[in-house]
């Protein structure tokens, strides 16, 4: 009777009856106690210079592979051509083989690199031997299913890949190739099958592609905020790579490019607006609280002077409608609170923005209205009796200014994204950003910046990114060297110092001498000892 699957001779088709000797029983033990020796001794790779061999690991390798055994969640970030995805390769089939009902989701940013990393099993799997294999149920490209009830699926990193499976490892490869929306998407939708399990394990690994989420996971799990343990791995950790690889690299490469994907630096997109290096040092804080998709870093504080610019989108699902809360009391301006939906109607949208603007004392509000955005400020104006929308007015050849609401000339509430608006809004916003006179603070707006990109005589948000916090920065940029934004701002640094200083001047105020003028008002002085004490008493007497 053919024992192959499908006539294949390396592979055992299921309830084939395998008789082990004494030898193979102990192997077999040992395999499925330690996953290191399994590879080591089992699996073989294609090297490309010598074809199919052993698959020997380095010490940096069997580092991550320890750490896929003992840890639920492991963020990788590793040189390119380092054998990084083989060695998850190598585990995922170590665990499918001596584990029964194991369900892997391999994922990556493009579907055929996931079915290329399921390939890498197939072809060590056809070259194990047949003891030590499990009967093939299912074999094709995109998965693979074992007669223990084992299987593994390949499939490009999407919202949609493996919602409503159960998984017991989850492998996103390349992960800092993944757009940062549908990364957003798939951890908001795979979370919960992550959650459903107490076992069930993430692993991570990619190249740094810039500021992006894994980016952020990598960073928190640096600094211990999340629950994944971080692997470094840097080029010269590789056997063969020295400072004469190094040159030669660079020389056939770039240095800049040497540096991202060997020395796995951050470095993101080219030509940004903001210096790509001083974005990598500028940091992110976590959110004081979320409220649905209003993310706030500080409450609103007394006293202090808030600014809001808001970017409105048609709500279906396309671009984001987003404001940002900017705190102008003092320099540096900070960031406090930011929204983005890209499914809230614009119909619905002026309610949150009427809100948030109320709670962060009557924020002066900045409104873009080249498109939908129109009605929205109709609805803030007529329907909600907003009081502190910004207007503009426009003053010939330089183009559009904020007013005060009063005086002739055509004013309008909101403003128009003019290209002369932009231009300036992105010369300021370079100046605050990179002179520490604005903090960030916010991630996603972090990452809106790290691919807000020069293209023709502007800046917008490079293919598959979006710019929508980054366009409410440049607006807001725009405004602060408006006279009427320095009047609004120091009038109530003003009134405040007035304040502090007079409450000081009471509270500090000792008992003064008075010099008679012969002046006499409507305040009689009494002195109960004067050479000790007075006291004021009103009275009538103008005698």
């Amino acid at each position: 009777m053919n024992e192959n699957y499908l006539g294949n001779p390396n592979l055992k088709r299921s309830n084939v009856n395998v008789e082990y000797t004494k030898e193979q029983v102990a192997e077999y033990i040992k395999c499925a106690k330690d996953p290191i020796h399994f590879i080591q001794e089992y699996i073989q790779i294609v090297n490309v210079d010598k074809g199919l061999v052993p698959f020997k690991l380095y010490n940096f390798q069997n580092e991550m592979v320890t750490a896929f055994q003992n840890e639920r969640f492991v963020i990788n970030k590793l040189p390119r051509q380092s054998g990084k995805s083989t060695t998850v390769t190598a585990y995922m089939l170590w665990l499918i083989l001596f584990h029964d009902t194991q369900s892997i989701a391999i994922l990556a940013n493009k579907g055929s690199l996931a079915r290329d990393l399921l390939g890498k099993i197939q072809l060590a799997y056809e070259h194990l031997p047949k003891w030590l294999q499990q009967g093939i149920v299912v074999w094709n490209k995109g998965n693979i299913e074992l007669e223990n009830g084992s299987k593994i699926l390949a499939s490009a990193t999407s919202s949609s890949a493996i919602r409503g499976g159960s998984y017991n490892l989850i492998f996103l490869d390349e992960f800092a190739f993944v757009s940062n929306n549908i990364a957003e998407n798939f951890f908001a939708s795979v979370y919960p099958t992550i959650s459903s399990g107490e076992t069930t394990k993430i692993i991570i690994v990619s190249t740094p592609n810039g500021l992006n989420h894994f980016y952020k996971l990598w960073s928190d799990a640096v600094d211990e905020k999340n629950q994944y343990k971080p692997i470094e791995v840097t080029w010269d950790q590789i056997p063969g790579r020295d400072e004469k690889w190094k040159k030669e690299t660079i020389s056939n490469t770039s240095e800049e490019q040497f540096r991202q994907e060997f020395e796995c630096e951050f470095i993101g997109s080219m030509n940004t607006l903001i210096n790509a290096g001083k974005l990598r040092s500028l940091p992110f804080d976590y959110p004081l609280k979320k409220l649905g998709n209003f993310v706030c870093y500080e409450e609103a504080k007394k006293d202090h002077v808030y600014v809001m610019v808001v970017d409105t989108a048609r709500g279906v699902g396309l671009d984001y409608s987003a404001f940002i809360v900017f705190d102008v009391t003092t320099l540096p301006y900070k960031v406090v609170g930011t929204f983005k939906d890209k499914h809230i109607s614009p119909m619905m949208y002026p309610t949150t923005l009427h809100n948030i603007g109320q709670h962060y004392n009557e924020a002066y509000m900045l409104v873009e209205t080249n498109d939908i955005g129109q009605q929205v400020v109709d609805i803030l104006h007529n329907d909600l009796v907003y009081e502190n929308l910004m207007v503009t007015v426009h003053k010939g050849r330089a183009g559009q200014q904020i007013s005060s609401g009063f005086g002739g000339g055509s004013r309008t509430i909101g403003v128009k994204t003019t290209k002369q608006v932009k231009r300036i809004g992105c010369s300021n916003l370079k100046d605050l950003v990179e002179n520490d006179k604005l903090m960030i603070r916010d991630f996603d707006l972090l990452a809106e910046l790290s691919s807000f990109v020069g293209k023709g005589s502007s800046y917008e948000a490079e293919e598959g990114t979006h710019d929508d916090l980054a366009m409410c920065t440049v607006l807001f940029s725009w405004i602060v060297k408006q006279d009427y934004f320095k009047e609004i701002t120091d009038i109530d640094i003003r009134e405040r110092l007035y304040k502090e200083q007079e409450k000081m001047m009471e509270e500090q105020m000792l008992p003064v001498g008075f010099k008679d003028d012969g002046v006499i008002d409507n305040e009689k002085q009494i002195f109960d000892n004067p050479t000790d004490r007075w006291v004021m008493q009103k009275t009538d007497d103008y005698s």
